[in-house]
């Protein structure tokens, strides 16, 4: 190939990455999912700087000045975007009630067992567990379901039997069960209707009632793309309708902050508990290659009563999604 055709190949190989990328950024600047494959494709916005910076070689190396200019305002428009996305503020008032919420998805029970030693490890108040079939149901009521003998409030305790009385479930098989359990009294709710389990709740917490949904709507693949925005818009919804109460929303929403049907949920008043703790942009799917490269798809979101004092990942193996574990408090303006 001669020297002039190897400019040419390398110029058209820079050109198509940008048209690529720039399909994809530009649907975030314009605040849309669009279509697929950019829902797919946001969810590892980030990880976009490689293709870009690749382009950019190749625009220098033969010397396409336009492909130069095009490749850095992509790159700048890239690196405006990762930025975390949401409001920081500190909850007004005096605090009154401290809280840890674990969310797991167990990949169709799969890492039932390994969320048990995690339970016992991390002693969440809360936890929000999806994809937990039939078995999965069935092995965390053995290990920690009613006991007449044990109080399931007693926080400073070994974790066993009887230390999560309360639970409110989906029951399914597959990928559509779902379990909140909770170490305080809860009252059921309607929850909300999904193709897989989305339970609700209200807990009893020292007095105060806050607000249980589990999250878990469709994931966007191709074929499900509009069930997964009318799912996340319901999320969305139920948002709204809960911004001035005690809530927590929690789970796996397939979804990362690059999305703009994740993001309206936030708009509705409600802040992303790793956000608050600094953590915005750690992976947590798929397990088996975050942190290197992954997306943020699991989330504790709460309203603004309250703050989030610390943030850990936790891999469980046996699962494509690693578990998130907040430190929260509420909040009560006087």
């Amino acid at each position: 190939m001669s020297r002039h055709g190897g400019t040419r190949a390398g110029a058209w190989f820079a050109a198509l990455l940008l048209v690529g990328v720039s399909t994809v950024v530009g649907c975030r600047i314009a605040d849309t999912d669009g279509i697929t494959p950019v829902p797919q494709l946001l969810a590892f916005l980030p990880w976009l700087l490689a293709p870009t910076t690749v382009a950019l070689l190749f625009a220098a190396l033969t010397r396409w000045r336009l492909g130069l200019v095009w490749s850095l305002a992509v790159l700048a428009a890239l690196a405006w975007y990762i930025e975390p996305y949401g409001k920081t503020s500190q909850p007004k008032g005096a605090p009154v009630a401290e809280l840890r919420v674990l969310t797991s998805n167990v990949e169709f029970g799969q890492a039932t067992d390994e969320l048990i030693d995690a339970i016992r490890d991390q002693r969440p108040d809360l936890v929000f567990v999806q994809e937990c079939e039939y078995g999965c149901e069935e092995k965390l009521q053995q290990a920690f379901g009613k006991d007449t003998g044990s109080k399931g409030d007693n926080a400073g305790g070994a974790v066993g039997k009887g230390s999560y009385p309360y639970r409110q479930v989906v029951e399914g098989a597959g990928s559509d069960g779902s379990v909140i359990l909770s170490r305080h009294p809860l009252k059921p709710a309607a929850g909300i209707p999904a193709t897989m389990g989305m339970p609700g709740a209200t807990a009893d917490v020292k007095g105060h009632e806050i607000r249980l949904q589990l999250a878990h709507p469709m994931p966007p693949l191709p074929t499900n793309l509009s069930t997964w925005r009318e799912e996340l818009s319901d999320l969305r919804d139920y948002a709204a309708a809960n911004r001035t109460r005690p809530t927590v929303l929690a789970g796996d929403f397939n979804a990362s902050q690059d999305h703009a049907a994740f993001r309206r949920i936030l708009d509705a008043g409600f802040g992303d508990a790793a956000r608050l703790t600094g953590d915005a942009r750690t992976p947590s799917w798929p397990a088996r290659t975050a942190p290197p490269l992954g997306a943020q798809i699991d989330h504790v979101l709460v309203s603004r009563d309250f703050s989030a004092n610390r943030a850990r990942f936790l891999d469980l193996g046996n699962t494509d999604h690693r578990a998130l574990v907040v430190d929260l408090t509420l909040f009560k303006n006087s």
